[in-house]
């Protein structure tokens, strides 16, 4: 009988507060260890086969070996298909509505039906998410998972079908998105992923393909429990106000609060291995006087059955004090990730003047990326940034927009912008 990991929940909080104050913040860090890998997981493959991806043929043929490369990473006994996406979902492998379990024979099977990927047609993603959907629904596997590789645009359906096909599979499965070359939507990927609670990346160079589909599969044979959940109690007098993931990556959960009565909240979190993740939380207090203290939140997790998988819950407490150093002290946790957060927050706004022609404001925008970059240590936005600006001081925030600026350099910056560096030690 295979096990999921443990979770073990930290709070990192500054606890005092001025008198009458009502807001109080935490980190909260997951880390979740032991229990099996689970070969008990359910996998969707779907390949983007619209026409555009014989411009340039290497495309096609790299996405090729990338599916025969995370076909081969399959754990045996794992459930899994094969789709070919266009403006309408097929199924290439194994077909009839159903997965196949892999073990050498399907695998082998599997890899000569690829000659089934041929481009031909449009994009209307929406049709391989709920081909996806379709196929896993009836899977009892603990970990659920879709893989998605487009080249293009979703440009034969409407922006509204996208989104619902989304509202529609969240919860069902998360999916990880890639854009292969350079003529895709950011915006459309990232919220792929956002909404399955899954990675979204660029692979500028089709080559490239092969070892990111090596990796992801890894990464999901890893799983060994999926439909995690921090569920968040308050008090009689409390709220919460937002619930954000801020490592390894930003994400917004606020808006996706499933009520567990009685005065909680489950906030979804996908599927784990053995790693760490890190959230920010604000909750709103009753203000009281000087000397009172109370507990603001308390922090666990569940599984996909409402029980609880952590060792023991964090606990959020405030203390009101007059004592103004005390209370206007940040906590490192927390002073780090607000500055995290605004990070991702300039560089989309920069990215998004860019894309409008406004040099001045882009300029403002990305020299204030530079210099949170630079302040937290974040090497790999620094390296990005340099692509797009030319940095004369990035302790200030000094820097000039490049006149020229390749298109992959741009869509990089873009599509990593949400990627978090963790506190120095």
């Amino acid at each position: 009988m295979s096990t999921g990991p443990v979770f073990g929940v930290e709070v990192y909080q500054n606890e005092y507060l001025h008198r009458g104050a009502d807001e109080m913040h935490a980190i909260v860090t997951v880390t979740a260890t032991g229990g099996d890998r689970s070969s008990d997981a359910a996998v969707v493959i779907m390949v983007d086969c619209s026409g555009s991806m014989n411009y340039p043929s290497a495309k096609m043929d790299a996405a090729h070996r990338a599916t025969e490369a995370a076909l081969d990473t399959l754990r045996d006994g794992t459930a899994f298909a094969v789709v070919a996406g266009t403006h309408r979902a097929r199924e290439v492998y194994p077909g009839g509505g159903r997965l196949a379990v892999a073990d050498a024979a399907t695998r082998a099977a599997a890899r000569r039906s690829l000659g089934g990927l041929t481009a031909d047609g449009g994009t209307a993603i929406s049709t391989w998410l709920l081909l996806a959907d379709r196929l896993l629904a009836p899977s009892g596997a603990a970990v659920r998972h879709g893989l998605l590789l487009t080249d293009g645009r979703n440009e034969h359906e409407e922006p509204e079908r996208l989104r619902a096909a989304l509202e529609r599979c969240a919860g069902h499965f998360t999916c990880d998105a890639r854009g292969v070359g350079t003529d895709w939507e950011v915006r459309e990927v990232t919220e792929i992923a956002g909404t399955l609670l899954g990675s979204a990346d660029i692979v500028a160079e089709p080559e490239d393909l092969t070892a990111d589909f090596t990796a992801m599969m890894e990464a999901v044979m890893g799983k060994g429990i999926g439909d995690v959940s921090l569920r968040l109690w308050t008090p009689l007098g409390a709220s919460v106000r937002y619930v954000k993931q801020v490592a390894p990556a930003v994400a917004d959960l606020t808006g996706r609060r499933a009520e567990a009565p009685p005065r909680a909240g489950d906030y979804p979190t996908g599927s784990w291995g053995e790693e760490s993740r890190d959230y920010h939380l604000s909750v709103r207090v009753p203000p009281c006087d000087v000397g009172q203290e109370m507990l603001a939140a308390r922090v666990s997790l569940v599984g996909p059955d409402g029980v609880t998988v952590s060792a023991r819950p964090g606990l959020v407490r405030a203390v009101w004090t007059a004592d103004p150093a005390a209370a206007t002290a940040l906590h490192p946790q927390v002073a780090h990730y607000t500055g995290q957060e605004e990070l991702a927050r300039v560089i989309q706004q920069g990215v998004d003047l860019r894309k409008r022609g406004d040099t001045a404001g882009a300029a403002a925008r990305l020299g204030r990326a530079v210099q949170l970059a630079h302040v937290s240590g974040h090497e790999q936005t620094s390296q990005l940034l340099a692509k797009v600006v030319d940095v004369e001081d990035a302790a200030t925030g000094t820097v000039r927009l490049k006149a020229k600026v390749a298109e992959a350099d741009a869509m990089t910056l873009e599509t990593r912008s949400t990627k978090t560096v963790r506190v120095k030690k």
